[in-house]
Formats: C-alpha cells, structure tokens, sequence
C-alpha cells in the first residue's frame, strides 16, 4: 500500500508523461506536493522504485516511467512522447510500432543550454527509433552548455522536439530570442514580460518582452551517447 505521497508523486508523474511525454523534473515534482527539498522526491521515488510502480531509463534524461497504478497491478508502460492533441490515439500508434522502426528528423545545429546561441540550419538527418516520438512534425538540436542539468539535459545531448509555436507555462522549450538566438529552458510568462528559467542554480532566469520571444518548438526527449 502506497502513502499519500507516494500517490501524489506517481499520478504527478503519470500526468506529465500523458501530456507531454516528458517526466517532470525533480525540482517540478518538489513543488507539486510541496516539499521542502528534493531529497524527499529521491526518498519517494526509491520507494515507488523498490515496489514496481516506477521504473528509471538509465539512457534518457528526465527518465522516469509508471509500470502501473495502486488499482492496476497489470504493467502499462507510458508510451515515451504522447502528442498532447491527440491523448487517445497516441499510445495506440506507439505500441504497434516495430521495435526496428526509425525515422529520419532533420538535425539543425546546436542550441544552448545556457546563454542563447545561433540554432543553426543544417542538412544532417538524426535516425530515430519511432517509439520515442509522438505525433507531429520533429527535428533534433545538440545540446550546449550547462543549464538545464537539474533537468537531466546533458551537454552534448541530442534534444528531441515537436515542432510548434504554442506552449504552456512550465514547458521546457525551445525559444527562439530577438529573431536570430535559441535556447532551451522553462518557459514561463509574467504579465507582459517571458521568462526563460534554466535548470542549474549557477544560472539567473532571462527576462524579455513577450514580442521578443517565439516558442519554435517543445521538448519531447533526450538522446545521449556513451563514450
């Protein structure tokens, strides 16, 4: 039997990976069930672990997955990238696909995980396994630098994302500054003004006015290499 929180935190997690297919990140999950440091999250997550609710994916960022539910004792496994437009069709599509099946994304440079660089424009294609992306329209970004880190996004690491220009507070993003820079981070929107919040503590939030900043896309997965 689960405690309170240990409930909390499953259908948390559980909610997030509907809607984005994305795990949320530890300092995400402190804040939903409103605990005072990120410890505690390790404590409950180890639990859920130990019982077989949760599992980690050792070779993606932010990789958690729910195995089941308190009333279900039967594995679901949640697809890895659920379109949050289309919340029913998607898992369907992603447990029928081939294990061997990959898609071609474009590979468009690097994008700083830190100051704004240039999101450069390239020709290089990415295979990817189809069971990593949800519906839409993807491409992939190297990662650079250092600040999302708390966010289990690695410099060097090969973002997934959806292409799209609408988000919604709290989404980690792809955002495009004054026309000619992008970077990945939180998004967040305060009064006229978006703000760019990074994972890494050593890093301040970017503040900006809202016409000075366009959502090119939403973070839906992580590739890493192991060397």
């Amino acid at each position: 039997m689960l405690t309170r929180k240990q409930h909390e935190l499953l259908r948390f997690i559980q909610l997030r990976l509907e809607d984005s297919g994305v795990s949320p990140s530890f300092e995400e999950m402190k804040d939903a069930l409103d605990l005072k440091s990120k410890s505690g999250v390790h404590r409950l997550i180890s639990a859920l672990e130990e019982r077989g609710f949760i599992r980690r994916l050792p070779n993606r960022a932010r990789a958690l997955e729910v195995l089941r539910q308190p009333e279900d004792i039967t594995s679901k496994p949640i697809a890895p990238a659920k379109a949050p437009e289309a919340p029913q069709s998607a898992p369907a599509a992603a447990s029928h696909a081939p294990a061997n099946d990959v898609i071609e994304i474009p590979l468009h440079g690097r994008i700083a995980a830190g100051v704004p660089i240039e999101a450069l424009e390239g020709q290089s294609t990415l295979p990817v396994p189809a069971a990593l992306l949800g519906a839409g329209e993807h491409y992939a970004l190297e990662v650079s630098g250092d600040s999302m880190i708390e966010a289990g996004i690695l410099d060097g690491d090969l973002a997934l994302v959806k292409r799209t220009d609408i988000a919604r507070d709290g989404e980690i993003v792809v955002a495009l500054v004054r026309g000619e820079e992008a970077t990945l981070k939180y998004l967040r929107r305060e009064g006229g003004k978006v703000r760019l919040d990074p994972a890494n503590a050593a890093y301040e939030p970017q503040i900006y006015g809202a016409d000075e900043v366009q959502v090119q896309g939403k973070l839906t997965g992580i590739l890493r290499q192991y060397h």
